[in-house]
């Protein structure tokens, strides 16, 4: 008789041929139940679901400072979004009056996110991910969290100050991001030479160091964050005038207002209450792991108002 263990290992590694899942063999508790497919969240919704399976699937990121990352221990995301993606958590467990909630961590990417969203393998992805109107006609959004502009990381000495100092030369970026989008839609006039899409913002930071790009073009909060983890952070600055501004938010399954209203009921409270106040301070204003480097980044004008007055528009 196949052991049960077997038959996880079987199904995790069908599901990675296909590009369907990613497993992750952490600590945190764990269902015996598989993800639901999209017909089964589909027919009875992302609250039932849960219920059922007593487990709820977040999606994390594993290299997005400060927002959803892998710091000290490999089986526990971190982050400020995944501190509010926690928030959500409470409330679900009050909502079904199930205390004893137990969370499965599913790796995502930002080019597979919104497909486990949307089939329903991941129920809630709160990472550093873009609302906008091309991808809200697969997933919902929560109200935003984070507002942001894509700007560029370079060495000093570089010579590039803005992305009208791009002739000629490489340019990195992270596929499946709306940095990548963007850019290749405008190579042909800033003249660029290249543009390599990397896997993650991690490697895209590994070849600007390795000398492979001039630049790494990203939000500039996720740049702020690959310069904190580089031997000498003060080599390397972000420059530019951002082409795009763009706001963050959590990712759920379309068309699933029930479970819609608990997750934005429970950032609204943590606006409300002050709490993201507190939150903000800890991830962007803070020495935080894993090398204790301080971002130093000011809460912007456009946050504050966001936090205010939240809302689930893409701008």
């Amino acid at each position: 008789m196949t052991s049960k263990r077997t038959l996880t290992s079987l199904l995790c590694a069908s599901a990675f041929m296909f590009g369907l899942t990613a497993c992750s063999d952490n600590k945190a508790p764990a269902s015996n139940d598989q993800p639901a497919s999209g017909a089964d969240t589909a027919s009875s919704g992302t609250l039932d679901k849960i219920k059922k399976s007593g487990t709820i699937v977040l999606g994390y990121r594993d290299s997005s400072i400060p927002f959803s990352y892998i710091a000290d221990n490999p089986n526990q995301p971190v982050g400020y979004a995944h501190d509010l993606q926690l928030k959500v958590v409470e409330a679900v467990k009050q909502k079904l009056n199930m205390p004893d909630l137990k969370i499965r961590y599913n790796l995502v990417t930002s080019q597979n996110r919104i497909p486990l969203v949307s089939n329903g393998t991941v129920d809630l992805e709160c990472g550093s991910t873009t609302n906008n109107k091309e991808r809200q006609q697969q997933v919902d959004f929560s109200v935003g969290f984070f507002e942001v502009g894509s700007r560029l990381l370079t060495a000093k000495d570089s010579g590039v100050k803005d992305f009208t100092d791009l002739k000629g030369k490489k340019l990195v970026t992270t596929a499946g991001t709306t940095s990548e989008r963007y850019i290749r839609q405008h190579q042909q006039e800033l003249g660029i030479g290249e543009i390599i899409s990397a896997k993650d913002h991690a490697e895209s930071f590994l070849m600007l160091q390795n000398g492979r790009a001039a630049a790494f073009m990203m939000d500039d909060i996720l740049l702020a964050g690959e310069k904190s983890k580089a031997s000498d952070p003060n080599k390397w600055e972000i420059v530019g005038t951002a082409p795009i501004q763009e706001i963050y938010g959590c990712m759920l399954r379309k068309g699933d207002t029930g479970f819609k209203q608990v997750v934005d009921d429970a950032i609204k409270a943590t606006y409300s209450s002050g709490e993201i106040n507190k939150m903000y301070e800890k991830w962007f204003q803070q020495p935080i792991p894993p090398k204790n480097i301080n971002l130093n980044f000011k809460m912007s004008d456009q946050l504050k108002a966001l936090i205010a007055t939240p809302h689930d528009r893409d701008q």
